[in-house]
């Protein structure tokens, strides 16, 4: 089998829900400037109780493969060994499957690899809703209220409608400009990932604690070329996360914390490397720019 540009890995477990959605906005009925032939995707089900079917995971494009594990509370395992079996030059990982992804994050991704010798690339990252959702679910944000929210905008056929319904997550809080402190699109040539040993296992409580954010912050400190999209983002659906939609009198922060600081013998800092941005200002995208970048595009 031919290697192809890039190779995404996006983890399922009990989200037939919100496979439908993530999976279809990973096609090229909806990304925008690529083909089914620049890139695979590997849907990762670990677990789930309804288990995906290959007929689903390949519902929009043919260039999906499924892959299935046993059950586990952290699904870093899970991620390695897909890695091992795809066959790009690059890899994005999307450890949680719940996000949905705006139109241009493959083409991007892929203009970022051709421009730069061997980058981390990442997208920032919105909540579906009012507020992040361990506060709007608060309010009854849930499930069937996402799924009404959603027919308000025509975001299949222009998926940056998505933006106009959306809220900055924690960990993009301080907006296109700021630093983050992790990626839920994340991608690196297949050298480096070797490199860099893939994610660490040791990382194993529910939903893989700071896995996805320790492989951030190594990446960037390593590799010290970080390119983040511009306008572009990934969007994330209520499913009942581990962290994401847990209130926060039930959040698991503190264990994750812990066992960061028991792996790494510090605590979690973001990445304090400069980005450079490739992309462009979408019009769904002003709001979350300051007044001035944006005041001469209106």
């Amino acid at each position: 089998m031919s290697e192809l540009h890039l190779s995404v890995v996006v983890v399922f477990r009990n989200m037939t829900r919100e496979a439908t959605r993530t999976l279809f906005t990973l096609s090229p009925l909806y990304q925008r400037l690529v083909a089914d032939c620049d890139y695979e995707v590997i849907a990762v089900d670990i677990g789930s109780e309804i288990p995906l079917e290959l007929e689903e995971v390949r519902q929009f494009a043919g260039n999906v493969r499924l892959m299935r594990f046993a059950d586990a509370p952290s699904p870093v395992a899970a991620v390695n060994e897909a890695v091992l079996h795809s066959r790009g030059r690059a890899v994005s990982i999307a450890i949680d499957g719940a996000r949905m992804l705006s139109p241009r994050v493959l083409y991007f991704t892929l203009q970022a690899l051709k421009a730069y010798e061997n980058p981390v690339v990442g997208t920032l990252s919105w909540h579906l809703g009012p507020k992040v959702q361990q506060l709007s679910m608060l309010d009854g944000y849930d499930q069937s209220v996402e799924d009404r929210l959603l027919e308000t905008v025509n975001w299949r056929k222009d998926g940056y409608e998505l933006f106009k319904i959306a809220s900055l997550a924690a960990s993009s809080s301080k907006g296109w400009f700021g630093p983050i402190s992790e990626s839920n699109f994340l991608t690196i040539r297949r050298e480096a990932w070797r490199d860099l040993g893939g994610f660490d296992e040791r990382f194993r409580t529910p939903g893989g604690g700071f896995a996805n954010l320790d492989f951030y912050r190594e990446a960037c400190d390593r590799l010290g070329q970080l390119v983040l999209l511009l306008g572009e983002g990934t969007f994330h659906q209520f499913h009942g996360g581990v962290s994401t939609n847990a209130p926060p009198s039930a959040h698991p922060g503190a264990a994750f914390r812990a066992e960061y600081f028991d792996i790494r013998g510090k605590h979690y800092q973001n990445p304090t490397l400069a980005a450079e941005y490739i992309g462009a200002i979408h019009p769904q995208t002003y709001r979350f720019f300051p007044d001035n970048v944006v005041e001469g595009s209106k």
